[in-house]
């Protein structure tokens, strides 16, 4: 293990397997709307207060201010190995304004507006980028009777829990408090096949890994789905009771299985001749999974970093679209519950013998992607003047099939930002087994 304690004059992080595999993704991009605050003496001071709260968060997490470093290490392979530098070169903060946007622009309208993915910094950049530029960015857009807070940060560097822990933590600061309330812990696991942490791997640019300019991708339509609690309970108690089984289907799990069956569904009612279900020629449909380790290893409360990585599972169309909600369900749970600690440390030991870096594109071969989480504390970012009433993320790293995954603002609901070709999406607006768990549709 390479121990980097807590201390804020850190000098450098070590990358893990699962920080490396996305050197070459994009990064993570969410944001968070709020009302202004009521008060004129805070509107006219917001901006350099979330600057010097944002400065002062920034202390406690030093990597998020560095860049990627590389020292290039082996007997005359040219291997590259990388880490964090924590030089304090910075992170980036943009005060925008759009003039004529209101709240209700943003949050009313049936598809995520093309707008919004201007209101997030660092757009255009890799993960791999970060050895130059900065490894976060904020961005303050104001708009008409609201502001728009946005981050991106390195996906190199941390995850989706590390992202909410430090948002979470700029919140608290931004509230007055002297110091965060969850301290984040640099100590990185590894497992024993690791040399003390050094990993090294061959030239990107040698083995073609290099992200391609330019990727086709179909038209694509966003929207956020709304699972009320209620939504969620009725699809719970339809799948528990179809599989018939003692193990119980998550929340969770049974969305994932509803949006499964239904983009499944509908992209097979768009095709323009109809399949043949041979065992030759039958349509397989593969779900991915972002699996998280924390709980798994276990690592400490406050982790700071990347303890995920993706797996898939697949089942037959015909399987998926002719057994039921139950039956996909269970499957799912099975599959999750199969992702124990040992799948977690195989997975990383066996990296290390033969590291794997994702290129863009490759992640969206399938027919669903169930990212981020419902379980992340988005609406409990309060800066001073009120909780968020809408999160959104930006335009990296989407595509045909991504679901993004967060908490409602209602305790026990979940929202999904949906991202599909326009033609499915449009589909499954028209979809009536997909809208019935939807209570005022």
């Amino acid at each position: 293990m390479a121990n980097n304690g807590n201390n804020k004059s850190m000098s450098r992080m070590d990358l893990t397997p699962w920080d490396l595999q996305f050197l070459l993704l994009d990064p993570i991009q969410k944001g968070i709307l709020f009302h202004k605050p009521e008060s004129q003496q805070l509107r006219n001071t917001i901006i350099d207060h979330l600057k010097n709260t944002l400065s002062h968060t920034l202390s406690f997490f030093p990597p998020l201010a560095g860049r990627l470093g590389t020292a290039v290490v082996g007997n005359g392979d040219n291997a590259v190995s990388y880490f964090v530098d924590c030089n304090n070169a910075g992170a980036e903060f943009t005060h925008a304004v759009a003039a004529e946007v209101c709240v209700s622009d943003i949050s009313e309208p049936n598809y995520v507006p093309e707008i919004v993915s201007s209101f997030f910094p660092l757009n255009g950049v890799s993960n791999i980028d970060g050895i130059s530029k900065p490894l976060f960015g904020v961005q303050v857009t104001e708009l008409v009777d609201g502001f728009f807070i946005s981050c991106t940060a390195n996906h190199a560097v941390i995850d989706g829990t590390s992202f909410w822990h430090f948002f979470n933590s700029w919140s608290e600061i931004s509230r007055g408090f002297d110091k965060i309330s969850k301290m984040p812990l640099f100590e990185k696991w590894f497992p024993n096949n690791c040399n003390d942490g050094l990993i090294l791997l061959p030239p990107l640019e040698q083995n073609n890994l290099l992200p391609k300019s330019h990727v086709m991708v179909p038209q694509l339509l966003q929207r956020v789905f709304h699972f009320s609690k209620e939504s969620v309970a009725k699809l719970k108690a339809k799948a528990n009771s179809e599989a018939g089984s003692d193990k119980i289907i998550s929340s969770l799990q049974v969305v994932s299985a509803h949006l499964w069956r239904s983009v499944a569904r509908n992209k097979s009612r768009n095709r323009q001749s109809p399949q043949i279900n041979t065992q030759e020629e039958e349509v397989c449909c593969i779900m991915l999974f972002v699996v998280g380790a924390r709980a798994r290893i276990p690592l400490g409360d406050g982790y700071f970093g990347n303890g995920t990585y993706i797996a898939k599972t697949s089942i037959s169309e015909t399987e998926l679209l002719g057994k039921g909600l139950g039956y996909v369900g269970l499957k799912i749970n099975e599959f999750v519950a199969s992702q124990n600690r040992e799948e977690v440390v195989k997975f990383v030991e066996d990296w290390i013998e033969k590291p794997t870096i994702v290129r863009k594109g490759s992640i969206g071969n399938c027919t669903l992607a169930i990212t981020s989480s419902p379980r992340h504390n988005v609406y409990g970012n309060d800066f001073g003047w009120g909780k968020p009433i809408a999160v959104r993320s930006g335009r990296s790293q989407k595509f045909d099939g991504k679901m993004t995954t967060f908490p409602a603002a209602e305790d026990g609901g979940i929202d999904v930002e949906v991202c599909l070709a326009a033609e499915t999406m449009q589909a499954m607006e028209n979809d009536a087994e997909f809208l019935d768990a939807f209570e005022n549709y």
